[in-house]
Formats: C-alpha cells, structure tokens, sequence
C-alpha cells in the first residue's frame, strides 16, 4: 500500500447515482493508475448493492488506515471507511430520506475534517441532494457553502474546468434579472485574486492569463447596451493588473471562447451562471469538473446531479467523475 495520503471520494446521495457511477469507474480500471490510495465515505450495503447492478459480488475485507473495510469486485479493491449503515431494501431511488440526508451529511463533514486535519489529500464529491440534507437538518445551500463554513472561508469561487476550458463564476445561482445589481467591482477583484492563487498553487501556474467577461453584448458597445464594464468590470480589471495578475478584459463573451477553446488564457471569469456554463458543456458535456476555488482543502466534483431517472440501472456516465479523481489527483500533488 502506497505511504501517500489517500483521496476521499463522498458517496453522495445514496439513492442517486453517486454509489454506482463510483463502481462503474472502478470496473473500468479508471482508479488502476492512481499513486494515492482511494477511500470512499459512504456505506458498504448501499456500495454492495451497487455492484450488484454491475452482476458483480462484493468481498468485503477489513480495511486499515482511514478505511474500515476494503471491498473486492473482481481483482479490484476500493477502501471504504463506513459512516452510515442505511437498509438498501427501505430505500427506493429518487426518494432520499431524512437518514440518507444525514448521512450525506456525514460524509462531506467527515471528509472535510480528514483534510483538515492533514490525513488526506483531497475530497471528491458525488452528487447531494440538497431537501434531504435540510430535512436532516442541515443548513447550508450546498456541498461548497457547507466547505467554506468547515474551512472558514468566506469567499469561495466556483469554477469549471474541462481539458480545453476552465471558466469561474463572479456570480452563482441567481435569477438573471438580479446579475447586474450583485455584480460589484471587489466582488470581481476577490473573484481574480481567488482564481489567480488557485491557478498558481494548484495548478502550477507561475502567472494565469485570466480573461475577463463584459456584462453586455458587445463589452457594452460604449455604453449603448449598458455601462456595468465601464462602472465594474474595467476598474476590477485595472486594479487586479495593479496587484499583478495578468487579468484583461473586458471582453465580448460572443467571440472570448473561442480563443479561449484554444489557448489563449488559463481560466475565464464571466459574470453569470449561463454565460460560462454554456460553452463549458458544449465542450465538456460528460467530463467536466467542479472546483471549489479559495478552500484550503483540494476539493473536486462532478458536474452533474443525482440522475435519478437514471439511479439503478447502471446506464449514468461516470466520465465527470473520473476526471474529477484525476484531478483531484493531479492537484494534490501539487501541494504534497
């Protein structure tokens, strides 16, 4: 067994496709290449009746370091460090109960603590369900506030990035008529920094080219279409090249990408959750990645949902998921 500290990978929504798409890699041999070991933080019942959709058994043998049991499909094996004992047969995909919605729980909190407290390497995530976790209790959005809390961070940034693309989000989910009045010049200025230290630390970037979105069409042709790039986004701009960063913009969203696609900058910042996520999932559709930027953690996820209509009938893609350990991976050796 490798010395390096393993990745965790959560388990997500048990009655989602999170359990199943993580065997379905495993199977594949995506994990064979891994340096690090990997250890799940779900439930061995739920995990075992995943194999099951695969026609495969599970061994289960007791494991050692963060991993309580070691499960056995075939000649592969997966670390598995048990935190809830849910009754698969009680469930039913698509329903999460209030015991799913803790456990799920359970797992972001346990993994972030490992992290935390240096006993792993980094943490990806399949997919939550956010109304069992708040049946259970829990009062965060998501995944990512729930991270910053644990971690103390204040401003995180969400960013998503594919072989050819990486773009980051000044602004999340937010009804599209509220983008203008929430776009604020430091609120870009945090999102630059956060992404600039991100890009350096993690992904062994000594100066990112970080490509800056106009609001408008046409970078707001001179105040015809609006004058949020002139009132916001230009002065964020000037004073990120102040401090440094190799931030330009701002640039018409309609013609950036395609240059982007290509090379031309590290990451690009847009200003609302379409404008970027458009153009990411037409060129990474099944295997781009979530990132939290500004965790002091490595974090990873996929880009996708629970997929119930899919739970169960082994059919979900586990392509984001496999890019996200890669990732995860690639990241963690960065910092290690």
């Amino acid at each position: 067994m490798s010395m390096m500290q393993p990745l965790l990978i959560t388990q997500g929504d048990p009655t989602g496709v999170g359990p199943e798409i993580i065997l379905k890699a495993l199977l594949a041999g995506t994990f064979d290449a891994l340096r690090r070991p990997l250890v799940v933080a779900g439930d061995v019942a739920i995990l075992r009746q995943a194999a099951a959709i695969y026609g495969q058994s599970c061994e289960i043998a007791p494991g050692e370091g963060l991993a309580t049991h070691r499960l056995r499909l075939g000649e592969r094996e997966l670390g598995v460090a048990a935190l809830s004992k849910l009754d698969p047969l009680r469930l039913k995909y698509g329903a999460p109960d209030a015991a799913c919605g803790q456990a799920m729980l359970d797992y972001i909190e346990w993994a972030c603590a490992r992290c935390l407290a240096g006993e792993a390497a980094g943490i990806i995530t399949a997919p939550i369900n956010k109304a069992a976790i708040r049946a259970a209790g829990g009062d965060f959005p998501g995944h990512t506030e729930l991270l910053a809390a644990r971690c103390a961070v204040e401003k995180v940034v969400m960013m998503l990035a594919g072989e050819r693309l990486r773009v980051a989000l000044v602004t999340t989910h937010l009804a599209l008529r509220e983008v203008p009045s929430a776009l604020t010049t430091e609120s870009l200025l945090q999102t630059l920094r956060i992404t600039h230290a991100h890009l350096q630390r993690f992904f062994a970037l000594p100066k990112p080219r970080l490509a800056v979105l106009a609001l408008n069409p046409h970078a707001g042709e001179s105040g015809l279409f609006g004058d949020e790039e002139t009132r916001i986004i230009a002065p964020a701009i000037a004073a990120a090249q102040a401090e440094g960063l190799a931030a330009d913009g701002p640039h018409s969203a309609d013609s950036l990408f395609h240059f982007a696609s290509q090379g031309s900058h590290d990451a690009v910042i847009c200003m609302y959750h379409d404008q970027g996520l458009i153009p990411l999932k037409l060129l990474h559709f099944d295997d781009a990645v979530n990132l939290t930027l500004g965790l002091p953690i490595v974090r990873t996820s996929v880009d996708h949902g629970t997929a119930y209509d899919l739970a169960g009938s082994g059919r979900a893609s586990h392509a984001s998921l496999a890019a996200a350990v890669r990732l995860a991976a690639q990241m963690a050796d960065q910092i290690s």
